[in-house]
């Protein structure tokens, strides 16, 4: 394979990424020490800590050159099992500095928004606190590696905070959804150790890692598979990346871990951890596996578009407010890996894209459906009605959330879906056309679901609905904020993105499929 542009030295910058990781994690570490009597204290210095670790995002994101030859930029490094070759190697391309600032923007709105949620417990709310900060560090390491073993680590580890603030802070049926959050996980990822354990025997002999290695570029760059080791092994990661990501039909686990989660834990597995799924297809399948990669790609497009219907279809049937947000997702996530796996700049940009935008648009949807239900102490649809009049400004935000979930021009996600379709259509024609029904069943859903809750006449049980306060549009506003912005003003991201784009396509020898029909010449003398 042409190894050409991952090849590249990466650019050095010191150890912002390595704070960037540590902030969190040492922020818990410090928030979970706090005494109970301080509560109140933990909260807000859990606040501040995600407020710094954004502030180091910004910077990585600033100092992130769109214009560098170097796959991999800001690039830091140090030894830590050195006799099997593992590394904590850190740096990012412009798909993982796009994703590192979904996360970091995130997170502290999700504790603003959890700020209650640990009294819903016995635990100590400094532990809720906690945990979130430690799932915000792992997620930015995952994206942040270099090192395959390291990602891994990650990757897994992260399941532990998910699996607790499911388990000890979420609804009735927690104990159920949680253990099945873990199961689906693990069993990912044993198999992933398995084609871990297979990449590392593999590498051995490789010049200057004759021992073997992890390191990311000197597997995709010198390491020779045969045909049956590389699918095996591109099996074993794809698996662990779909499940998490959810592909149908390994997504039952995400509707149930969910709706039980409160809506701050919700919004960091949605539509910021599970993205580690798909982030893993473009960042590790298709550069270390490219010829399994093109060799399944038939068959993961297809499963893509069977997601993006069915997750819709089901989504329409579902009478239960946080139940039919999660089942969106699964439609969504089916238009991302469908992107991917259409090996084009256009679908891969696209899909890039719509991690982001589908982050901060389910974000929207969770968030504010939590607000709701808090209020009125149901899920059930059925059970709200006239929302718009008693509290027009919870109902206008929520209203503004679900038509970026549908794509409407003007609001992030339709540019990212148009993206994807494009980028799909000039490969696989078929699978496009028939993903375009996702769009019209998600005009379906929203619209359904917004006519149900809020408008119609007042029920006495939303009487007294308040409208949003303080903390609550503080969380609000940032999200629709950046919904509206890279609906109009999209470019600069783009931009960002491509520069990892076109090394992913690189390493996997794809090009841009010539138009079907050729552009008709220009005749001489007329004007060009």
């Amino acid at each position: 394979m042409d190894g050409t542009d991952l090849a590249a030295a990466p650019l050095e910058s010191g150890p912002l990424l390595l704070l960037l990781c540590l902030l969190p994690l040492v922020g818990a570490a410090v928030v979970a020490a706090v005494p109970a009597r301080a509560a109140e204290a933990a909260k807000r210095l859990a606040v501040a800590v995600a407020l710094a670790t954004l502030a180091v995002a910004v910077v990585v994101a600033l100092r992130f050159d769109r214009g560098a030859d170097a796959p991999y930029q800001l690039a830091d490094r140090y030894d830590w099992i050195p006799q099997f070759g593992v590394s904590l190697s850190l740096g990012v391309t412009g798909i993982s500095v796009a994703l590192v600032a979904l996360t970091a923007v995130l997170v502290p709105l999700c504790l603003l928004a959890s700020w209650d949620d640990g009294r819903a417990s016995s635990r100590r709310p400094q532990t809720h606190l906690a945990l979130m900060l430690a799932l915000e560090g792992l997620i930015l390491a995952a994206f942040c590696a270099r090192d395959v073993f390291l990602f891994y680590v990650c990757f897994e580890v992260m399941l532990i905070p998910m699996y607790f603030l499911i388990g000890g802070y979420g609804g009735a049926q927690r104990s159920y959804a949680a253990a099945k959050f873990l199961i689906y996980n693990l069993l990912g990822g044993l198999v992933m150790l398995a084609a871990l354990i297979g990449l590392y025997v593999e590498s051995r002999g490789l010049p200057g890692a004759e021992d073997g290695t992890f390191d990311i570029t000197t597997l995709a760059t010198q390491l020779e598979l045969g045909t049956t080791t590389e699918r095996l092994l591109f099996l074993g990661f794809f698996l662990a990346f779909a499940i998490k990501a959810p592909l149908w039909p390994l997504h039952t686990w995400l509707p149930d871990a969910a709706v039980e989660a409160r809506p701050g834990a919700a919004v960091l597995m949605v539509s910021v951890m599970d993205k580690l799924g798909t982030f893993g297809m473009i960042a590790l399948c298709l550069p270390l596996f490219p010829a399994a990669s093109v060799w399944a790609r038939p068959v993961v497009v297809a499963l893509a578009v069977v997601g993006i219907v069915y997750g819709a279809l089901v989504a329409i049937g579902q009478s239960d407010l946080m139940r039919l947000i999660a089942y969106t997702s699964v439609s969504h996530f089916g238009f991302i890996i469908m992107g991917i796996f259409a090996m084009t700049s256009q679908g891969q940009t696209g899909a890039t894209l719509y991690m982001v935008n589908h982050g901060f648009s389910t974000a929207g949807l969770f968030l504010i459906a939590g607000m709701m239900v808090t209020r009125r102490g149901s899920r059930l649809i059925a059970d709200y009605g006239g929302v718009q009049r008693v509290a027009p400004v919870l109902a206008g935000s929520f209203f503004v959330a679900g038509l970026s979930s549908l794509a409407l021009p003007g609001l992030s996600s339709f540019v990212s879906e148009f993206l994807v379709l494009v980028g799909t259509f000039t490969r696989y024609q078929a699978a496009a056309v028939v993903a375009t029904l996702g769009i019209v069943l998600a005009a379906l859903y929203i619209l359904l679901t917004v006519t149900r809750t809020l408008s119609g006449p007042v029920r006495p049980e939303t009487e007294g609905f308040r409208d949003l306060r303080g903390r609550e549009a503080a969380v609000v506003a940032p999200v629709l904020a950046v919904i509206i912005a890279l609906g109009f003003v999209p470019g600069p991201l783009i931009d960002v993105i491509d520069h990892g784009v076109d090394d992913t396509l690189a390493s996997v020898s794809q090009d841009d499929p010539a138009p079907s029909v050729p552009a008709a010449p220009v005749a001489e003398g007329s004007p060009e």
